[in-house]
């Protein structure tokens, strides 16, 4: 992706560009009749912009900025148009890779944050919850949210600070993935950093679903749940054990 001269974009709007893993790529599971969706998605609704995403499954940092900048660019229909807002999350599979290599994970994020601020007018960028993963990917995290934090930083864009997202309620047994209304969760924290930021909120991520609850089915939930996750604690606990 190259930056756009000013003046060659100036009446040219494309709405919201995200970037990322499966987070940002969305899908999944219903959660009481709401579609499992990009977080990113809900914030371009909620702030009336369209929405191009080019997030693949499974996606780290180098593959942000070898498959899916240049992506951004070879596949748009408009190349010398802006967009009003990107949208990056990575580095989720980067800290829980056995090659792990924060060296490396700084220079790419700062590569995918200095292309996007050629092309966009503002940038979010997310940090990655404590409690990630089973086993748990531990001090990897925080050395992450640093070079997030600070690569944000250097080109302004709007940091949402996701360290303390955690819960039944917003995340799958697996301690990685958001369930539907944990993506709306972090849509609304999303939306309530750009508002502060000065962007327009048309509604409220919140605001665009509906759902009821049954006592059958929260029970059919919780039974759900609690086999997954101890599906998932034994295997982190084996992995733990092996050194894996």
């Amino acid at each position: 992706m190259t930056a756009v001269p000013p003046d060659a974009s100036a009446n040219c709007r494309l709405g919201v560009i995200a970037l990322g893993d499966s987070i940002t790529n969305g899908g999944g599971e219903l959660q009481w009749g709401v579609a499992l969706q990009s977080w990113a998605l809900w914030t371009a609704r909620a702030l009336g912009l369209p929405f191009t995403s080019f997030a693949v499954d499974g996606a780290g940092a180098r593959d942000v900025v070898e498959e899916q900048l240049p992506a951004a660019e070879a596949r748009s229909a408009s190349p010398s148009c802006r967009y009003d807002l990107g949208c990056i999350y990575v580095g989720v599979n980067d800290v829980r890779a056995h090659d792990w290599a924060p060296a490396a994970f700084a220079p790419r994020l700062r590569t995918a944050l200095e292309l996007l601020a050629g092309r966009c007018e503002r940038l979010v960028a997310l940090t990655i919850p404590i409690d990630l993963g089973r086993p748990r990917a531990g001090a990897r995290v925080e050395a992450a949210n640093a070079a997030i934090e600070a690569e944000a930083a250097r080109v302004g864009a709007t940091i949402v600070d996701l360290r303390g997202f955690r819960g039944r309620r917003v995340l799958m047994a697996d301690h990685v993935h958001p369930t539907a209304l944990g993506q709306v969760a972090i849509a609304e924290r999303v939306v309530d950093a750009l508002a502060a930021a000065g962007a327009r909120v048309f509604v409220r991520p919140g605001e665009l679903i509906a759902y009821e609850t049954t006592w059958t089915g929260r029970l059919r939930g919780d039974l759900t749940y609690g086999y997954r996750h101890a599906k998932v604690s034994a295997a982190g606990l084996r992995l733990s054990l092996l050194g894996g």
